[in-house]
């Protein structure tokens, strides 16, 4: 399956953190604008620069002109995470890790976050922040786990309902809408998670570190 890193213009990750998920197959490394600047500081090559370009330093744009594939795209009805999905998926990249999603800016981060829940139905994406992994999920659901690991669900409307097996606090078809009810920190009870999620889709926010050391990601 084709893997692939998106790099953005949020919060710079952990340099090791882009090291080891090359090592974990995910190939094509690509710069959503002024995810760039991340790259030049960490001394990486990307396969791919995309999006308009105006956060993109001068010095970095003039470093990586002969060095990767630098795609300026002008249009605004999109943002520059779009613009790099929508390339990935039009190379048939099926799993996307998203860093630098998120920083000091809260619309960027909401923003990048909905653009996850717009896209997965084309591309599966995963944020990774500092900790905390996120990913989108939806149907029936199976997840490897390690018995007393944390994980929080979040649902959107009152119109998912979910029902779980495998959780020290079960839920029993009952809907996480955002804002008035959530499943925060609860608790994996066995090495297998069950999850039927009904008529929608809900955010899974797991510990990176966990899944690391258990070879879940």
């Amino acid at each position: 399956m084709k893997k692939c890193i998106i790099l953005a213009n949020g919060e710079a990750p952990d340099r090791k953190l882009i090291s080891y998920l090359k090592d974990s197959g995910y190939s094509l490394l690509i710069c959503a604008d002024g995810g760039a600047n991340t790259a030049y500081k960490y001394k990486l090559i990307p396969d791919l620069i995309i999006g308009d370009l105006d956060s993109i330093r001068k010095d970095v744009t003039e470093y990586f002109n002969d060095k990767c594939v630098i795609n300026k795209i002008n249009r605004q009805n999109d943002t520059d995470v779009e613009k790099a999905l929508k390339y990935a998926i039009s190379k048939n990249y099926k799993e996307a890790v998203l860093l630098g999603a998120t920083g000091d800016r809260l619309d960027h981060s909401f923003c990048n976050l909905g653009i996850v829940l717009k896209f997965s139905n084309r591309i599966s994406v995963t944020v990774i922040h500092k900790k905390s992994l996120l990913r989108t999920f939806k149907g029936n659901t199976v997840l490897n786990t390690i018995p007393g690991e944390t994980i929080s669900i979040y649902g959107f409307d009152e119109s998912a309902k979910i029902t779980s097996v495998g959780l020290k606090f079960p839920l029993k078809n009952i809907a996480l809408p955002f804002g008035k009810r959530e499943s925060t920190s609860n608790i994996a009870t066995s090495d297998m998670l069950k999850l039927k999620i009904l008529n929608g889709s809900v955010f899974i926010v797991r510990d990176l570190k966990v899944m690391k050391e258990n070879g879940l990601i």
